[in-house]
């Protein structure tokens, strides 16, 4: 662990103490951490890398023929999908993770069809590095 002193201007640093106490970090230098993985991440996915992350999928399993649609497509991207869960939230509700490992155009090509299939209520990709 290295120390290093970093200079802010007042609003930037009103704006780091702002970060620490609406994500509850224990300090500054953790929020620093955070902040300097989170655009290392968003680099590696810039550059096309192997990379990792997770799709969230909530849909209305009322829909017709969603759930093989959806299924058809992960099937033509098998060689990114780890593997995936699905539970009910309600009587029409279901929510789909989908954990996903590759490069970071195919897998965001992956995550933009399933989340346009007709039924589908919300989608999210939350990227990480692998």
């Amino acid at each position: 662990m290295k120390r290093f002193g970093v200079s802010l201007e007042d609003e930037l640093l009103l704006e780091l103490d702002r970060l620490v106490e609406r994500h509850h970090f224990p300090n500054r230098s953790r929020a620093i951490r955070h902040l300097i993985s989170r655009h290392s991440v968003r680099e590696d996915w810039k550059a096309n890398r192997i990379v990792s992350g997770c799709l969230v999928l909530v849909y209305d399993h009322h829909r017709p023929d969603i759930q093989n649609t959806l299924t058809s497509i992960q099937h033509r991207y098998h060689h990114l999908v780890l593997c995936s869960q699905h539970v009910h939230l309600d009587h029409s509700n279901c929510l789909e993770t989908i954990v996903l490992k590759g490069k970071a155009t195919e897998i965001r090509e992956l995550a933009d069809m399933l989340i346009a299939v007709k039924g589908v209520v919300h989608g999210d990709l939350v990227m990480s590095r692998c």
